[in-house]
Parts: structure tokens; sequence; C-alpha cells
């Protein structure tokens, strides 16, 4: 058995991440450390793609996926100073 809960139980997570050349991206994921290894093998999200290595700057959880998207497109309506600040106030650590 997987100690991951089933897809439809599992948190969803908004992170911050700055990129090599200083930008910032802002994404959603169920799985924080697999996607950071997409968007750092060029798989993840187009942006990201000629942008590496990433930095997390924050991440945080949600109880699912909608919740996610709000604050996602919330934050993405920041400038990059408040993304900054913003990302400051997210639990900085991986989830476990």
């Amino acid at each position: 058995m997987s100690d991951k809960p089933p897809a439809n139980r599992r948190p969803w997570y908004v992170y911050i991440v700055k990129c090599a050349d200083g930008s910032l991206y802002t994404g959603i994921t169920t799985d924080v450390l697999r996607r950071l290894s997409q968007h750092d093998s060029g798989q993840g999200a187009k942006y990201t793609r000629a942008r590496g290595p990433l930095q997390l700057l924050g991440c945080e959880m949600h109880p699912d996926r909608s919740s996610a998207s709000r604050a996602e497109y919330a934050i993405k309506q920041l400038t990059a100073s408040e993304k900054r600040e913003r990302a400051k106030t997210m639990r900085a650590a991986l989830p476990v």
C-alpha cells in the first residue's frame, strides 16, 4: 500500500519559486518535490524551461484544488515585490 492518500483527498500546494533570471513563478501541485523536479528537468511549465535552476521561496497547503487555484490566482495578481513578501509568510520548508 502507498503512504499517499487517495488523489481526491490529497492536499494541494501553492508554491512560489525564484528563477535563475530573478523572475518569480507561482504554481499549484499535489507534490511539490515532483513538480520542482519537473521544472528543473524542462518538463514543467513553459515559463520555467529556460529559466532554471529554481529556488523554492515558499509553499502552502490547501485542502483542495479549487482553494489552491484561487490562492494561485490571487498571488499572480500581486507585483513581484508583493509576491516576495507573500512568500515570506508561506511555509518555506517542503511538505513531508
